[in-house]
């Protein structure tokens, strides 16, 4: 796309870095609506990101997420307790799992379903452990820069300043 870079980020501690990329989107989501941008952050993928197509579209969780979007899946029941033991695996090993496991366990849970309906693109996107893939939109950000009023400044630049500490 025009405009977007993506750009592989690295952190030390998971937690501070999904918290500090929320607080983020919130802004620059709140900042595009308040004055016609586009998204600035146009898609975060973490290094355990997974992805389940069913039959309303694709549903993106992360490994050890799975009992908590369960619920929202919707799947025959053969279809998901196949997908809660894989993901269950997965998780029982989470302390030294590595991309290219979660790769397997992909590749494996695809086999046993008969079909392809669970994806992993970081290790296509070539991510390890403790790292994400971002996909900024430079115009956005440009416009922003140049239309945000003194009274929205400081969410601005808070959410800018948040963002190049990764980037």
């Amino acid at each position: 796309m025009a405009g977007t870079i993506s750009k592989i980020v690295s952190f030390e501690d998971e937690e501070l870095f999904i918290d500090e990329m929320d607080s983020v989107l919130q802004a620059f989501t709140y900042l595009a609506g308040r004055y016609g941008s586009g998204s600035v952050v146009e898609g975060v993928i973490l290094w355990d990101s997974i992805a389940v197509q069913d039959e309303e579209g694709v549903k993106v969780f992360r490994v050890g997420e799975f009992p908590y979007v369960e619920g929202t899946l919707n799947v025959d029941m053969e279809t998901l307790r196949t997908l809660e033991r894989y993901f269950d695996e997965m998780e029982s090993r989470w302390d030294e799992l590595t991309v290219e496991e979660i790769n397997y366990f992909v590749e494996m849970t695809n086999e046993a379903l008969g079909r392809n309906i669970v994806f992993y693109d970081s290790y296509a996107l070539g991510l390890d452990r403790n790292q994400a893939y971002i996909i900024l939109n430079l115009k956005a950000l440009q416009y922003l820069e140049h239309v945000v009023d003194a009274e929205d400044r400081e969410v601005f630049e808070d959410a800018l300043g948040m963002l190049m500490k990764y980037i």
